[in-house]
This record gives C-alpha cells, structure tokens and sequence, in this order.
C-alpha cells in the first residue's frame, strides 16, 4: 500500500481486508460507499435509532429495500467469515 492507509473510524481499510485484491490499491464504487457509511457509523454520538425512522419515512420503499439488502449481506458475509476465522468451511453440514 506503500504508505497509503485510509483510517475508518479506530481502524484502517488494510485491517478490515478491504484493500487486498483490488487492482492498484484503488476503490471501487461499492468499496467507496462502504468506507463512506462506515465512517457515517462510527460517530458514537449519532443516534442510530433515529436515522433508521428517518431512513425509513423519508426514503421511498425501493430505497428501504436495498437498505436492508445491504445489511442483510453484511450479516452474511460477516457471518461467513467467523466460519472461515475458526476453521469451519460455511454451508458444511458435518459441523450442525
């Protein structure tokens, strides 16, 4: 990264693996926004409740939609990768 570290909140990109595997350390799109709204989300002092309600009432229903689709994702991935972290592969019934 050569020297290059973008700072989210307490932690930097390389931290969280986002760096890794994009072509020239650049950011895609949906990097980009990913970054933004972690950022957004990190401030302590913002109240989360209140920016669901106005993320819902002021937002039309598609938006909301792919609201959730991105946590939804989120919880996923997240999900997955503490399978990975421990050692068990995701989706092997072996492990239930």
């Amino acid at each position: 990264m050569r020297g290059r570290r973008l700072v989210v909140g307490l932690r930097s990109l390389h931290f969280f693996g986002i760096m890794e595997g994009t072509m020239n350390n650049r950011l895609t799109k949906e990097e980009k926004v990913a970054v933004a709204m972690g950022k957004l989300l990190s401030d302590y002092s913002l109240d989360i409740e209140a920016v669901g309600k106005y993320f819902a009432l002021s937002n039309p229903f598609l938006v909301y939609r792919r609201g959730i689709e991105v946590l939804e994702a989120a919880q996923f991935n997240k999900e997955v990768a503490e399978y990975r972290e421990i050692g068990k592969y995701y989706g092997n019934d072996i492990f239930k």
